[in-house]
């Protein structure tokens, strides 16, 4: 069995690339849907990330507020670094469930370094995109200003530290 690390920064075209692999059979284990999975009220996560953040980040309906909570840790990298710490034990537990159900797992995984994860990858693909075809998908995709962008990637690992741990580049600069 084969587990494929998948990762890029914002824009690059992961989710493509993740497409592809499951037409041929790989099993996508997508970090961001797990993680929101994993926030969701009685998800493994809910209760330490209210206890974390305070009830101040809850909806009326008990649902944590992703976007008030995307407030306090994108503004604060100690606060960002307890939610990563708790997201990411959940999501490298899910990862390796999956490992013994299938030939090939893909793990797309934005902070798949970051997190750890590229530690039980057999092979790392870094997906990379030119920064003016990124920066208008994610304006198209999350209807945000370029400002709002650009301050995103500012707190972005380097795709140069990216490519250092990359087995496969993939250039996604086209569409």
């Amino acid at each position: 069995m084969t587990v494929i690390g998948l990762t890029g920064n914002s824009g690059t075209g992961k989710s493509s690339v993740a497409k592809v692999m499951e037409k041929y059979g790989a099993l996508i284990l997508d970090c961001d849907k797990i993680a929101h999975e994993n926030m969701a009220v009685g998800g493994c996560a809910y209760d330490e990330i209210v206890s974390a953040f305070g009830k101040d980040i809850l909806n009326s309906d008990k649902t944590i507020n992703r976007k008030a909570l995307g407030n306090i840790v994108f503004n604060d990298s100690q606060k960002l670094s307890i939610l990563n710490q708790i997201t990411h034990s959940k999501i490298t537990q899910r990862v390796k469930d999956a490992k013994a159900s299938c030939k090939c797992v893909v793990i797309d995984a934005p902070l798949l370094i970051e997190a750890g994860l590229d530690a039980i990858a057999d092979k790392v693909w870094v997906v990379t995109a030119d920064t003016e075809v990124r920066i208008e998908r994610i304006i198209n995709r999350d209807s945000i200003s370029r400002q709002e962008v650009l301050s995103r990637f500012s707190k972005q690992t380097p795709a140069e530290v990216l490519e250092k741990k990359a087995d496969l580049i993939i250039d996604h600069s086209q569409n």
